[in-house]
């Protein structure tokens, strides 16, 4: 029994520090940084993780995937990790997880893929992945505000993609992520997030932030992607 959740935790350790992607810091993780760089844009975002559908089973933010258009190496895909300076988690099945995420881009054209999050504790842990795949321009120099994103798990009804994959069988099925599927929703809470993003990162406190909205969820697209893979 032990060496099965062992194996599932390598499994998580494996899709996130994989060589096909690069590990990388968000943007104001130290301390000591108290002015935002202006030699490359920062993307701030705000995201909600909630389970509808196991309420028990609260997803935990761990990766924000993001690829440059045409990524053929690892140097192109990049895993920006959650830190602590992200996190707003509450363990409410009413309220969810919610995080502050800064992500600084080379000049180039991206796409936010999605969003791996863990869920539970021993013994049952469930890994969820909700897809995103927004269009992200970065270019010239600058701080942006890309809305937030609201990701809920609820029951999955027919071939709708699921929120995570089915093995570990128990982990996948008892934590929902195989049983269900991410509604998503793409909003600007800039007024809300602003103050907070502010508050918490010296950097920004006396920088410009410029709205640059992701457009809204493409279900179609992301059930498309899904079948895919």
């Amino acid at each position: 029994m032990k060496s099965r959740f062992v194996a599932s935790a390598l499994i998580c350790c494996a899709i996130l520090l994989s060589a096909c992607a690069t590990p990388k810091k968000m943007a104001f993780h130290e301390e000591t940084q108290k002015s935002a760089d202006q030699a490359q844009p920062v993307f701030l975002m705000t995201v909600t993780l909630k389970n509808s559908y196991k309420t028990s089973y609260q997803p935990k933010l761990l990766v924000v995937h993001v690829e440059k258009e045409g990524a053929k190496d690892s140097s192109e895909r990049i895993n920006f990790m959650i830190d602590d300076k992200a996190k707003q988690e509450t363990d409410s099945a009413d309220r969810g997880n919610s995080y502050l995420l800064r992500m600084e881009l080379d000049p180039g054209l991206y796409q936010i893929v999605g969003f791996t999050s863990l869920a539970g504790s021993f013994p049952i842990r469930g890994i969820f992945f909700a897809p995103l795949l927004a269009p992200l321009e970065s270019n010239g120099v600058g701080v942006y505000y890309l809305g937030h994103v609201a990701a809920t798990v609820r029951e999955r009804q027919e071939e709708e993609f699921r929120a995570g994959g089915v093995i570990p069988l128990i982990d996948q099925a008892v934590s929902g992520a195989s049983g269900g599927t991410f509604d998503i929703e793409i909003s600007d809470m800039f007024v809300d997030s602003e103050s907070v993003f502010r508050s918490r990162f010296p950097a920004l406190a006396n920088v410009a932030i410029e709205k640059a909205v992701l457009p809204p969820f493409d279900r179609a697209k992301a059930q498309q992607w899904w079948e895919a893979r």
